[in-house]
């Protein structure tokens, strides 16, 4: 598959319906950046009328993910993938539209090579940020990635 916004909003829509119907969007893709958006809604919100963190927690693996499986294809090899841990921090109310961005790109390719040299799986962690209208971080999710290139 080629990585499209397209065509990555219909995987998700066929995949993952759950962050679909939640409101993630991918919104650009390129070797070094994916942003996605979601916004604030009811399905998403929690008690306290803004964005529930769960639903923030998928918007923001969003990129990372693409990032890595761009990665992946590029390299043309079979590697496996799995996030081993995730940390988060909020800063402000997510409410409206919040934009998730990672700029992991190269970092992730770097880490393919370093596997297919040694044999041995490689941990990445990447940094998703959520930034509101106004140009305010609402959160910060980190990502540890395993990758680990198969023979």
């Amino acid at each position: 598959m080629k990585f499209t916004p397209g065509k990555v909003n219909f995987f998700n829509f066929i995949k993952l319906p759950l962050a679909y119907l939640g409101g993630v969007r991918i919104r650009s893709i390129s070797d070094t950046e994916v942003v996605v958006s979601i916004k604030h809604r009811w399905i998403n919100q929690n008690p306290f009328k803004s964005m529930f963190w769960a639903a923030q927690g998928m918007a923001a693996e969003m990129p990372t993910g693409i990032l890595v499986m761009k990665a992946i294809k590029d390299s043309n090899r079979k590697v496996s993938m799995l996030v081993t841990k995730q940390e988060a921090e909020f800063y402000k109310k997510a409410t409206g539209k919040i934009l998730f961005s990672c700029k992991g790109g190269n970092e992730i390719r770097e880490a393919i090579q370093k596997s297919i040299k040694t044999g041995e799986g490689q941990v990445i962690v990447l940094t998703s940020k959520g930034v509101n209208k106004d140009g305010v971080v609402v959160s910060k999710f980190q990502f540890h990635w395993s990758l680990r290139v198969k023979s």
